[in-house]
């Protein structure tokens, strides 16, 4: 039987978990619907998600139809908890976009989709609450055409809509033609010459479908059950099915990762190809670690004539400067699988071995964590993005912007809170859990409020901890404005470390991460050497010059030494006299936030892109508030009586604009905005950060800290 892993998505309150619930019913898995509100639905299944109706972590269903097994995701509709489904997306075949026929397209919806498109993921669109008073069918087919921006095929209309005897009246009518024409020449001729059969109508739609170019739209209601059986229907006949060769090499991704009553870590995977078999011992990391295991990169070759001479000792085991080309990679952690189950009519179902285009459960991997890519690096299908095999794990969606200190309440033991959420940051790796030890401060990244009590309830109910929050901040980030190079000699100027460290740091283009490279010999020092250069660099650059996050940079090493291994006569190692990781993990702070003082940096705020819909004669009161705000209103129009703006506006204000509007706008006004990319802080003091480390910019003080003097 085929396979197909099928996510739910929806904005929040659009009957996501209820369209499970009946999805689950008229498949014959459960005898009796589940309620959201009175929480005894299958798939919410932690305490807070049953008190607060909402779901939080995603989970995994499966049921049978005619011809295919669905293993039916359920995701978070909040958009607080937008990292559960980041997730899921690059383990599905298909999706179902569920819009409410009361409140129509909403800005997650407008995110989800936005997503689903540059992913090419096959979408069909529920438009779900036919039966509730204020529904609507021809209008949010135009709302959805316009919001949305994407092709759509209404696969038939709603009869009674408002009504307990709303239903779906299924066909397709003349629209579904001219969308489908559009895109298909063939099918065009066919219809210019003088019709086109249904059946093959119904062939081009599958095929646009499958490759995500059209997205069929369906009525109905979750409450009722009406339209659910030709969305059931749709999902069978129009999505494709999990595809990869179950005797070809193993690969997988993991999504989620949770633990057990015993503390046990379990992991949730896709295999996208070949078979795993309990006892087996699999490799596994990579996707999602970042800096990952790269260990150290090389630039390219010297040019001849260049003038750069060879290597040269200098006595002290100082190498000179020359550039090589080479990668030195270190390999996947590995692990040996105890159990394994696959989802099953509802259920798990534990097996000794799963194939290709299963979703599994497994335990016995202690170090798994969520991104991590099962099976050997770079063997096909390994995901990324649906459909491009061999990419590693990365996120579609922004990284949270604000951060918290978590303050302990009476009673609750600080290494048991951070204990607790450093777990809890395993299972949502966008979740930052930052540690002060010198102020004992534990603060986390967070999506908003709502997440941020989510965390306060989940450290209460699961770890018996009370805490409080301080005030929520916005998370900024550091960039090198120029370039700048720094070098400490061994035993030289002051420098009481066994080591000789020479870095130029450079800007890199946003999102292209931090790289590190080589103009040293690799060969020059031990290789453990160079690895904790390369280690202490990405960490020193989690704080810059103004103690912010530095994204995105390229780092060489452009000088290294070390004093080779002595010992006295007939006795053991002298570590007084030969270097060690020690010296090398001590040196490199020093000398980087001395290349970035020569560099410089500038702090960049969150900017979010808006779009706000308000009446055209409240625009007198509401673009002086957003000026004040530090909005930039980039375009205007008019739809009807209604202006609508977009522009951006810094993440910091985002949510006093929340609060004004209404009072601005007669109550009228509809704001959506999404993190959208950083922008230089012109507004105000430059915003700085409190340092969590020994501080390298003050040298005294970090000597002192590090190695109890102030010289060497």
């Amino acid at each position: 039987m085929r396979l197909l892993n099928l996510g739910i998505l929806a904005h929040v309150d659009a009957g996501k978990t209820s369209l499970t619930e009946r999805l689950l019913h008229t498949a014959g898995v459960i005898d009796e619907l589940g309620s959201v509100d009175d929480g005894s639905t299958r798939t919410d299944t932690l305490a807070l998600e049953r008190q607060r109706g909402i779901t939080i972590r995603s989970a995994v269903v499966s049921f049978p139809l005619d011809g295919v097994t669905v293993n039916l995701i359920d995701t978070p509709g909040h958009p607080d908890f937008i990292a559960e489904v980041e997730r899921v997306l690059g383990v599905l075949d298909g999706a179902v976009l569920v819009v409410s026929a009361v409140e129509g397209v909403q800005a997650q919806t407008r995110v989800l989709m936005r997503t689903l498109r540059r992913l090419g993921i096959p979408t069909l669109i529920f438009v779900n609450k036919i039966d509730r008073r204020g529904a609507r069918d021809e209008a949010l087919l135009a709302q959805l055409a316009r919001r949305l921006a994407v092709p759509l095929v209404p696969m038939g209309r709603a009869a009674a809509l408002g009504t307990r005897a709303a239903r779906f009246v299924p066909g397709l009518g003349p629209a579904a033609l001219d969308t489908l024409a559009d895109r298909d020449d063939a099918l065009l001729a066919a219809y210019l010459d003088g019709g086109v059969p249904d059946g093959r109508l119904r062939a081009a739609l599958a095929d646009q479908t499958r490759r995500a170019l059209v997205h069929p739209v369906y009525f109905g209601s979750a409450v009722t059950g009406a339209g659910v059986s030709e969305l059931i229907a749709g999902v069978e006949r129009l999505l494709p099915a999990a595809d990869g060769d179950p005797n070809g090499p193993f690969s997988g991704t993991v999504f989620k990762v949770e633990r057990s009553p015993a503390g046990e870590k379990v992991a949730y995977a896709r295999i996208f190809s070949g078979t795993l078999r309990v006892r087996e011992r699999i490799p596994f990391g990579g996707g999602g670690r970042e800096g990952g295991a790269a260990g150290v990169s090389g630039t390219a070759g010297v040019r001849a004539g260049d003038g750069v001479g060879d290597r040269g000792d200098r006595g002290d085991g100082q190498a000179g400067r020359r550039p090589v080309d080479g990668r030195v990679t270190g390999g996947p952690a590995q692990g040996r699988v105890t159990g394994l189950a696959v989802f099953d009519r509802g259920g798990e179902l534990r097996q000794d071995c799963a194939g290709a285009g299963r979703i599994v459960k497994l335990w016995g991997l202690g170090g798994i964590r969520i991104g991590d890519a099962l099976g050997q690096p770079g063997q096909p299908g390994q995901p990324g993005q649906p459909g491009q095999p061999g990419q590693a794990y990365g996120h579609h969606f922004a990284p949270p912007t604000l951060e918290t200190v978590v303050v302990p309440g009476p009673g609750t033991d600080r290494r048991s809170l951070h204990v607790a959420l450093t777990q809890l940051a395993e299972q949502d790796p966008l979740i930052d859990v930052r540690h002060d030890e010198v102020r004992q401060e534990t603060s986390v990244s967070l999506y908003g409020e709502v997440q941020k009590e989510v965390v306060q309830a989940t450290l209460a109910d699961e770890y018996g901890l009370r805490v409080t929050f301080r005030e929520t901040t916005t998370i900024c980030v550091e960039r090198i404005s120029g370039t700048g190079a720094a070098v400490e000699f061994n035993k030289k100027d002051g420098n009481p470390f066994l080591a000789t460290v020479g870095l130029r740091v450079e800007p890199a283009p946003a999102g292209a991460g931090v790289g590190f490279r080589l103009e040293v010999e690799l060969g020059s020092m031990p290789y453990a050497f160079f690895k904790a250069v390369e280690d202490t660099v990405r960490e020193t650059l989690g704080q810059g010059l103004h103690g912010w996050r530095i994204p995105d940079c390229t780092v060489t090493m452009t000088h290294s030494g070390y004093s080779p291994r002595q010992s006295h006569a007939h006795q053991g190692f002298d570590k007084s006299m030969s270097s060690t990781g020690h010296d090398f993990r001590g040196l490199t702070p020093l000398v980087l936030v001395e290349a970035l003082r020569r560099a410089g940096t500038r702090v960049y705020e969150p900017m979010h892109r808006f779009r706000l819909e308000a009446p055209a004669d409240t625009l007198g009161a509401l673009l002086p508030v957003l000026t004040r705000l530090g909005a930039v209103p980039q375009r205007t129009g008019t739809q009807g009586p209604l202006a609508v703006l977009e522009g951006a506006v810094p993440a910091a204000q985002v949510h006093e604009l929340e609060q004004r509007l209404p009072g601005l706008t007669r109550g009228e006004g509809e704001l959506e905005s999404a993190f959208d990319h950083h922008a230089p802080v012109s507004r105000g003091a430059v915003p700085g950060r409190a340092r969590t480390d020994h501080n390298p910019l003050n040298r005294r003080e970090y000597l002192l800290k590090v190695t109890g003097r102030v010289s060497g």
